[in-house]
């Protein structure tokens, strides 16, 4: 037997059936191979592995092969820093201005109420930083040893403080990439040998890195397994410039040790390694409206509070490019999961391995909260419609605002949320103002105030504040307008293109050379790597000319049909579509998505 810790490393005894059900499902979900390891209550540990590592040659997936976490790496690094605290090298309240004075963040709550960025807030994703950028993520510029601050040119937008810092969950990849920088601040050094010196080496956690690590080339690792898409197109691992933020290779067997290390309180061979006090906030919300107005559910210093499949857990997801991964932990129980897909699919249900190494935990099912009596005539006030505050990316916010709303209503006795692009969700009273969905087993959602009087639907991960009727009908006319002028020029200008009527004194003719010109860049755009999606690149920068120019031609169009006065039923449909397209190209404009340049 080996013993980590004081905990057993054994076998389970449904072991084998884990193993066909976990095959079988990776098989029906199109997925090629898994890893996973499960943390009994007991203490023992076991872990084990399915499918093909490597779709193109066929290689096994091995209980013991390394895997790509993405987001779960947020959990190692937080560790890391909980770890500096406990040595007395740095403070959660720090201001992040203190720490970085090189990084200037455009917070307007610092000045006005002292609302200041604090590392606690990078932490717990309260930071009300955006999320990242494209060229973030997906660019081939960046190399293994890019430096962070890299990812923060100046005199840049990207460190615009969107909502009051510790006020509202907002998931932020910039806010891991500063933590990364101030670890490296405090400590001298990368924080890549830092934290697999001083956190993974303690943990003996020696088949994992912080460093980069891929499949090919001179960072390869033979025991890596290959990422992939769907239909089985292979993705080996590139640098990205937010590293810190979901960069980490690791095995199964190892994140059973670092979950064992948690439930542990943080010591390691019965010595504190991490402040209990500190471990035990990695999980619960704290100070956040959602927390503040009776929510439980929510994310703590690292690690999300989770109610699924009657069970509620601590855990974080990972994606990365050709991997997704889950790490939950039950505290309470002594019990844990860790599952890593050496694929990256759009189709697959992925929540059906977390049901199947629920299920093989035993995990005991959480007592659900009763219904109570329908909170007080206010609800009425409460319904409408509310939209993401903030939402994830800012230069997307027109879309978010126009596409992803949700609607929110009370039937007398139970309050209906009704996304825009998904089915209606019944939430139930469970006491003042909060209520729960169907499936959960404690309360999901809260109606608040903000503390600037919005009213706010909150499930603890995202945040829709209430908006005008007016404002969304508006949005949408606009969009209406915009996309049938769109056409009528298109279809209209072909017909004439067709018959030889288009002439360049028609008042269609640049306007429809116009929409013609939006697609020159596709085929740029099908012969580069969607890894190079946020670079300066002959597509982008088409993409951007074409899209600024269509205003400017819509415009020109649009003075020659008024100029030429032989209007007509023709000449005022013609017009009317100009008029309809060139107020959407200006709202577009006005909100930052005009000229789209996706390297922004």
């Amino acid at each position: 037997m080996l013993f980590l810790f004081g905990f057993q490393v054994k076998a389970a005894p449904d072991t084998l059936a884990l193993q066909i059900e976990m095959k079988q499902a990776l098989e029906e979900e199109g997925l090629t191979g898994a890893v996973w390891s499960i943390v009994t209550g007991d203490g023992s540990f076991t872990f084990d592995s399915a499918g093909s590592a490597d779709a193109a040659t066929g290689q096994r997936m091995l209980p013991d092969s390394r895997v790509q976490v993405g987001s779960v790496a947020k959990v190692l690094l937080a560790a890391g820093v909980l770890r500096l605290v406990t040595e007395g090298k740095l403070s959660l309240d720090t201001p992040v201005s203190e720490l970085l004075p090189s990084i200037k963040l455009e917070n307007p709550w610092s000045s006005s109420a002292g609302d200041h960025v604090r590392v606690r807030h990078l932490l717990n994703q309260t930071s009300g930083l955006d999320n990242s950028r494209l060229w973030q993520i997906f660019s081939l510029k960046p190399r293994a040893d890019t430096p962070l601050v890299e990812a923060f040119p100046e005199n840049s937008t990207l460190l615009r403080v969107r909502s009051r810092p510790g006020s509202r969950y907002s998931y932020s990849n910039l806010g891991y990439a500063l933590l990364g920088m101030i670890i490296e601040s405090v400590t001298g050094e990368r924080y890549e040998s830092y934290l697999d010196k001083h956190l993974l080496q303690p943990l003996s956690m020696r088949d994992s890195t912080f460093r980069f690590v891929s499949q090919t080339g001179e960072n390869a690792d033979s025991r890596l397994a290959m990422g992939h898409f769907e239909n089985g197109v292979t993705q080996p691992a590139v640098p990205i410039y937010l590293r810190s933020a979901g960069q980490f290779t690791t095995t199964a067997a190892d994140m059973a040790r670092f979950a064992i290390f948690l439930m542990n309180a943080g010591t390691i061979d019965g010595k504190p390694f991490i402040e209990a006090s500190l471990v035990h906030a990695l999980g619960p919300p704290a100070g956040t409206e959602a927390a503040l107005a009776g929510l439980s559910i929510g994310h703590g210093l690292a690690l999300a509070q989770r109610d699924r499949h009657g069970v509620l857990g601590s855990c974080h997801p990972g994606t990365t490019i050709g991997f997704l991964a889950m790490l939950c932990l039950y505290p309470e129980q002594g019990k844990a999961f860790f599952v890593a897909m050496n694929t990256d699919s759009e189709t697959a249900d992925y929540d059906r391995f977390n049901k199947l190494l629920i299920r093989a935990l035993d995990v005991q099912p959480s007592a659900p909260v009763a219904m109570e009596s329908a909170p007080d005539k206010s609800i009425s006030e409460w319904q409408g419609i509310y939209v993401p505050s903030p939402n994830p990316m800012a230069p997307f916010v027109w879309i978010d605002t126009v596409f992803n709303f949700v609607t929110v209503r009370w039937d007398g006795s139970r309050l209906r949320v009704k996304p825009f692009q998904s089915g209606e969700r019944t939430l139930i009273p469970v006491g003042g103002m909060l209520f729960k969905a169907t499936d959960r087993t404690i309360a999901s959602h809260v109606l608040l105030r903000s503390s600037d009087g919005a009213r706010v639907l909150s499930d603890g991960l995202h945040s829709y504040e209430q908006v005008s009727l007016t404002k969304m009908v508006l949005l949408w006319m606009s969009l209406i307008a915009g996309l049938s002028g769109l056409a009528y020029i298109f279809v209209m200008g072909l017909g004439r293109a067709v018959t030889a009527s288009m002439g360049r004194e028609s008042r269609l003719f640049y306007p429809f050379l116009s929409i013609i010109a939006l697609f020159i860049p596709v085929p740029f755009f099908l012969q580069q790597s969607f890894l190079r999606l946020g670079d300066v690149t002959p597509a982008s920068v088409l993409l951007a000319v074409v899209t600024g120019l269509l205003p400017l031609v819509m415009a020109i169009g649009l003075v020659v049909g008024v100029r030429r006065r032989a209007y007509g039923v023709m000449g005022v449909l013609d017009i009317s579509a100009m008029v309809g397209v060139l107020q959407w190209l200006i709202v577009l404009a006005v909100w930052g998505l005009l000229p789209l340049r996706l390297w922004n």
